[in-house]
């Protein structure tokens, strides 16, 4: 135990939490905005027992990641359809895709499930008829699905399995603290609701970029980046998705305040 207290750990464990703090926020965004189509009564045990089995499974992942990192990390199939679509496809690529396809499905269908919405009272109850268990289910498959790409990152800084056990732990405890918070933020402010749906687009977005270069990333070869009728699939760099994530709700913030003043004015000449 005292060997893992060191300088050297102790800062990977600063960076990894501050790692798990940047890359977890569009997870918590997602259980939040999830947890709304359970029963109302059930949605804080939802939002707890969601993120509390997820982040089980996400410790269990990682330690299967930690001794099974090379096998996974071999493509198992390569592409080469000149032209069209080239390069490899190992385990992390199917998980990247078929977490941003999904990702993006629900987004759309959301989207457009609000979009038909006669009155707006009338989704309040159980908006989609799903149960606790199928909503609960989901929350733990995509907090999966979006603790894969931390976990890359963070074999990236240390394989001290204790260490990034810990920082999985704190970040866990870290949601379970937020996600009330956030889920009433979105019940209070239903057009912040609109905008995290679309922000979770642009995750599943994000998500086919990272596809993209799993194969390559894992084996140092960047022939094995996919290509797409010549071109080679990039993911979105994190500093550009958090810079859209600001324009978004400064657009929001000042579509608004906007909107009050001219109700406002309106109100004032009638």
């Amino acid at each position: 135990m005292a060997d893992l207290i060191t300088i050297e750990n102790m800062g990977n464990l600063l960076m990894l939490c501050f790692l798990q703090a940047v890359l977890g926020f569009d997870n918590l965004l997602y259980i939040s905005i999830e947890s709304q189509r359970a029963p109302v009564a059930h949605q804080k045990s939802v939002r707890f027992w969601g993120i509390i089995i997820a982040v089980v499974l996400r410790v269990v992942l990682l330690f299967a990641m930690v001794r099974l990192i090379d096998a996974m990390a071999e493509p198992f199939y390569i592409f080469n359809w000149t032209g069209v679509l080239e390069g490899g496809v190992n385990f992390a690529t199917c998980v990247f895709i078929f977490g941003g396809v999904f990702i993006m499905y629900t987004a759309v269908k959301e989207i457009s499930h609000m979009l038909t919405l006669e009155h707006l009272g009338a989704d309040m109850g159980d908006k989609s008829g799903k149960s606790a268990t199928q909503v609960v289910i989901l929350i733990v498959m995509m907090n999966l699905i979006f603790s894969f790409d931390s976990v890359l990152s963070a074999l990236a800084i240390t394989k001290v399995f204790p260490i990034l056990a810990t920082a999985i732990l704190l970040s866990g405890l870290a949601m379970l603290l937020l996600a009330d918070g956030v889920t009433a933020f979105l019940e209070k402010n239903r057009m912040y609701e609109v905008l995290g749906l679309f922000i979770l687009l642009i995750v599943g977005v994000v998500l086919l970029g990272e596809a993209g270069q799993a194969a390559a990333h894992a084996m140092h070869d960047d022939s094995l980046a996919l290509k797409l009728f010549g071109y080679e699939v990039v993911p979105m760099s994190k500093s550009t998705f958090y810079f859209s994530v600001v324009v978004l709700f400064a657009v929001e913030i000042l579509q608004s305040g906007y909107s009050r003043k001219l109700s406002h004015e309106r109100s004032a000449h009638n």
